[in-house]
């Protein structure tokens, strides 16, 4: 039988101790590889480039907006995406699924549901963390919509409202909606602005 190549993993910037844990973890499963950690947020694209990892873990903390790992899951869609949040609601999870992400899963997650994520994962399966129905006060981004990132993307390819509208196949007044929405959670409020933040 032949040995399989290990699945080599890239850890983005965490704070110290779930980077520790995490590169502890990788470190110590001969089946996988840690071929990059402590990766800055705004050098996650470049590193993923280089490296070529299976699995990329991101700290859902770092993230501007929902968009970045839409992003990233289109200009590096053989790296399967891990996204770690403090205490994911069952929004953010179907929203970060719906936005590339492989799985997403809480910081507080038990060592073996991490391993087993990462083997899931870089097989391309999904993965969903057990359900929470207890309060919980989101310290992330704004997520944007699905429909929200596809006017995004074209805002920021300075289409006008009604060329969005037409291939969208919406109203010039959802569009607006919609790009209301968008600066309010991007915390912008032009378009010049908006296509600054490509």
């Amino acid at each position: 039988m032949q040995k399989r190549p290990p699945i080599t993993v890239a850890l983005g910037r965490f704070e110290d101790i779930v980077s520790r844990g995490l590169q502890t973890l990788v470190q110590g499963d001969p089946t996988l590889e840690l071929v990059a950690s402590g990766i800055q947020h705004d050098q996650l694209s470049a590193a993923l480039l280089a490296y070529r990892p299976d699995v990329a873990i991101i700290n859902f903390g770092g993230l501007a907006n929902a968009a970045e790992l839409r992003d990233l899951h289109r200009d590096h869609p053989d790296t399967r995406l891990i996204v770690l949040a403090n205490r994911p609601t069952s929004t953010e999870v179907r929203q970060m699924l719906s936005f590339g992400a492989t799985a997403c899963l809480s910081k507080s997650s038990e060592e073996r549901d991490v391993l087993h994520s990462i083997h899931l994962a870089s097989r391309g399966l999904h993965v969903l963390p057990p359900a929470d129905n207890s309060p919980y006060n989101p310290t992330g981004p704004d997520m944007l919509t699905p429909r929200e990132a596809d006017v995004l993307e074209l805002l920021q390819a300075a289409r006008s409202n009604a060329e969005i509208a037409e291939t969208l196949h919406v109203s010039v007044e959802t569009v607006r909606t919609h790009a209301r929405r968008i600066y309010r959670k991007l915390g912008v409020s032009t378009r010049r602005e908006l296509r600054g933040r490509r």
